[in-house]
């Protein structure tokens, strides 16, 4: 009676463990997709470029051009130091 009764428990526990293994997609495996499914991934991704297109083009950014020393923030300082030195030279003499 016993081992019946341990069968029969070990069969109630491993029941819903088997019954959910039949809906777990595998790897690599292919779902099928219905029509509706196949019309609103298209319809998700025309919204998708749709609002990609809306975002404005930005130049790209260098967080880190002023503490760089390879020469193209440097002429731009120079340009500037050197424009208000002329009239001061230029006053002086």
């Amino acid at each position: 009676m016993r081992k019946l009764a341990a069968i029969f428990l070990l069969a109630m526990i491993a029941g819903p463990a088997f019954a959910q293994s039949d809906h777990v997609q595998r790897y690599r495996e292919e779902v099928e997709k219905s029509p509706a499914d196949t019309a609103n991934e298209a319809r998700q991704q025309r919204a998708y470029q749709r609002a990609l297109s809306g975002v404005p083009d930005q130049k790209p950014t260098d967080p880190w051009g002023i503490t760089r020393n390879d020469g193209q923030a440097a002429p731009k300082a120079n340009a500037a130091k050197t424009k208000q030195a002329k009239p001061t030279s230029a006053a002086a003499k």
